[in-house]
């Protein structure tokens, strides 16, 4: 009985941490790539730069969610609390 509460204690928890890492993932990337047009709209001529800082903010933004459904397989499939 204890292993199956922790095993779907375990699966909620990982629901919820996938959950508000891609609705952190997309609010960061909106806000990013808001600024980032806002930085074209006032100065045209570095829209080549602010591309390129765009990209690897937003890289570096979409690797939480990643690492977020990493630990969430580990603590479906590989539960260390049991």
């Amino acid at each position: 009985m204890e292993n199956a509460l922790i095993l779907g204690l375990s699966a909620l928890g990982a629901a919820i941490g996938i959950g508000l890492a891609a609705l952190g993932a997309a609010v960061g990337d909106g806000h990013a790539a808001s600024k980032m047009l806002e930085g074209v709209a006032r100065q045209p001529e570095m829209g080549g730069k602010l591309l390129t800082n765009f990209l690897i903010s937003v890289g570096l933004i979409e690797s939480m969610p990643i690492i977020a459904a990493v630990i969430a397989i580990v603590l479906v499939f590989a539960n260390p609390f049991i």
